[in-house]
């Protein structure tokens, strides 16, 4: 790290986050004049000042909000690192798949099939998350690959294209539009809409939700409506209807996983999803 140690570097993030040197000092379980010295010490190493320092406060200079974002970024990559580093050294290889309940357009047991036949296949473990969660999951180093929807924030991911799915709405039972052939986005105007959990920007304004068992509920209860793929219908129970939306774009799935992995087991399987979507 161009002479700066992952110590010094997690010393100074805690600092930072914290701007009082006794948290941090307590955070990473340390005393506090050690800590004060690390942080002198990388300021005289790398030439700038990075913290203000007075009796009353602790701030970031425009140096230090800089080696704060990019600290950040660099034990985040360091910590997935080491994780990718201890699977990739399990005496029983396997790869590790993320993805949301129903998030995987009915295809995965046809690619996972189709994977079994393949010269580097390995078992492979499928890892549920809640909505949002999927990208986060591959750069961190918790996970090999995803099936991801939307448009997620791919920043350090490679990714393909599966599927193209028009998009449907879930009502409940009863629901003033549930016996419509089609809706409009205007029929749906005055509707509660969920929140999904982990994705920035989102305009819902209903529950907050993480996980597909806990949506299809709220939806049920008649406490909110979602606008989901068309191959959600599949996974919906009794209590509930799904209507075309006509005027919603269509959605996509992907597959996905971090940028420059070499492991042949990741590429079968990659190659195997987009020739399972490709005769869908």
């Amino acid at each position: 790290m161009d002479g700066i140690e992952a110590r010094e570097l997690a010393y100074f993030v805690a600092v930072a986050e914290e701007l009082n040197f006794t948290r941090a000092a307590e955070r990473l379980c340390i005393a506090q004049p050690p800590l004060s010295r690390a942080v002198k010490q990388l300021e005289r190493r790398l030439g700038v000042t990075l913290l203000e320092r007075s009796s009353r406060r602790v701030a970031l200079t425009p140096a230090g909000q800089v080696l704060l974002d990019e600290g950040r970024r660099a034990l985040e990559g360091l910590s997935a690192a080491v994780r990718r580093t201890r699977r990739a050294g399990r005496q029983e290889p396997r790869l590790t798949l993320v993805m949301k309940a129903v998030g995987d357009g009915g295809m995965l047991p046809d690619i996972l099939a189709a994977y079994e036949k393949e010269p580097d296949a390995v078992p492979v473990e499928v890892l549920f998350c809640g909505f949002g969660e999927h990208a986060a999951l591959l750069r961190g180093g918790f996970a090999d690959v995803g099936l991801l929807h939307g448009r997620p924030d791919l920043t350090g991911l490679d990714h393909e294209e599966l599927l193209v799915e028009e998009q449907i709405v879930v009502l409940r039972l009863g629901h003033r539009l549930a016996g419509r052939a089609a809706v409009t986005l205007a029929d749906l105007k005055d509707e509660v809409m969920p929140r999904w959990a982990g994705l920035p920007g989102d305009r819902g304004d209903g529950p907050e939700v993480r996980d597909a068992g806990q949506l299809l509920q709220l939806i049920a209860l008649g406490h909110a409506v979602a606008v989901l793929p068309e191959s959600a219908r599949a996974y919906l129970g009794g209590d509930v209807v799904a209507v075309p939306v006509l005027d919603v774009p269509p959605t996509t799935m992907m597959v996905a996983w971090p940028e420059w992995s070499r492991s042949p087991a990741l590429a079968a399987f990659v190659r195997t999803a987009t020739e399972t979507a490709g005769r869908t």
